[in-house]
């Protein structure tokens, strides 16, 4: 059995933390502000379809040094905090151990490579709706899946591996040829929707899906990021784009991990969401307007905190 970190016990570190723990794997968590709550009550877990659990006792630490070496470090803190990577991470590796980055937006996995090496680097991109409504307490609103990849390369056999863990803890999971890909993918629903609810005033997710200039307008901006995807040989079909609205649509009024970022006057994670694919598709020449006045905007409303 792997012994396994949690970097980042938030939404997606919690949620996916707590169900590998309670499918009987050796987790640890790494917590800062919650670290009193859930070392006396858990982690919750609610789901709006169901059932809800809560784990407990919890392997929870105040610092990596009291984890010590582990297997798999699964990193789920914000991007706007991989500065401190190495001071959270270093005391965790070992000869063999993998770091798996679970984060938005690019530019994470090649952030970690260059800190740790390349060979050691995986990733675990989430399609799901989680919100932390409280201290160790997760709100599942739609239950999505994870796509595994390696940093560089095709599907191996760790990525198996990992996405073994994953299934046998009941979340669905396969494993994707390119990790490229599966983040232009998964940027088809993060640019417009992170990005949108802050620049329309602090909005919900329905309320884009349900007007016809906000769902124009971010629909355009998925072909933007279609077309900045083909340039570097990754094709992404017309209903994948069509299928993030039908998907959107089932999550209610869902408040983005950005626009509660934003609206706590918290860093939001504008590089990795909005300016590396603006700067990856424009250096192949791919005229992308609308990210680039979004980018703009977001950049304008959070400069002040």
């Amino acid at each position: 059995m792997p012994r396994i970190a949690i970097i980042g016990t938030g939404a997606i570190g919690g949620y996916y933390g707590a169900m590998l723990a309670k499918a009987g794997n050796d987790v640890h968590f790494l917590l800062r502000n919650d670290y009193a709550t859930v070392h006396e009550n858990g982690i919750r877990v609610d789901f709006a379809k169901g059932e809800n659990f809560t784990l407990y006792p919890v392997n929870a630490y105040k610092s990596s040094a009291d984890i010590g070496v582990v297997d798999i470090v699964l990193i789920a803190v914000k991007a706007t905090a991989n500065d401190q990577l190495t001071d959270l991470i270093k005391p965790l590796i070992g000869e063999n151990t993998w770091l798996v980055t679970m984060q938005n937006g690019m530019g994470n996995a090649d952030h970690l490579a260059q800190l740790f090496g390349a060979e050691r680097v995986l990733a675990a991109i989430c399609f799901i709706s989680l919100n932390r409504i409280a201290p160790g307490h997760i709100y599942n609103l739609f239950n999505g899946y994870l796509s595994v990849a390696e940093f560089q390369g095709t599907p191996s056999p760790r990525t198996a591996v990992l996405k073994k863990l994953f299934e046998d803890a009941g979340i669905k999971c396969d494993e994707l040829p390119s990790l490229d890909e599966t983040l232009w993918r998964k940027l088809c629903w993060n640019v417009p929707f992170n990005g949108l609810t802050i620049a329309a005033g602090g909005v919900t997710t329905d309320v884009i899906v349900n007007s016809e200039e906000l769902s124009d307008l971010a629909r355009k901006l998925m072909l933007e990021l279609q077309s900045a995807a083909a340039a570097f040989g990754h094709t992404i079909p017309d209903e994948f784009i069509e299928k993030q609205f039908t998907l959107t649509r089932k999550m209610g009024a869902y408040k983005p991990s950005s626009l509660i970022d934003f609206l706590e006057k918290r860093p939001v994670e504008i590089e990795p969401i909005w300016g590396e694919p603006l700067h990856r598709g424009t250096a192949k020449n791919i005229p992308m307007p609308r990210l680039e006045m979004l980018y703009r905007l977001i950049k304008a409303s959070c400069g002040k905190f």
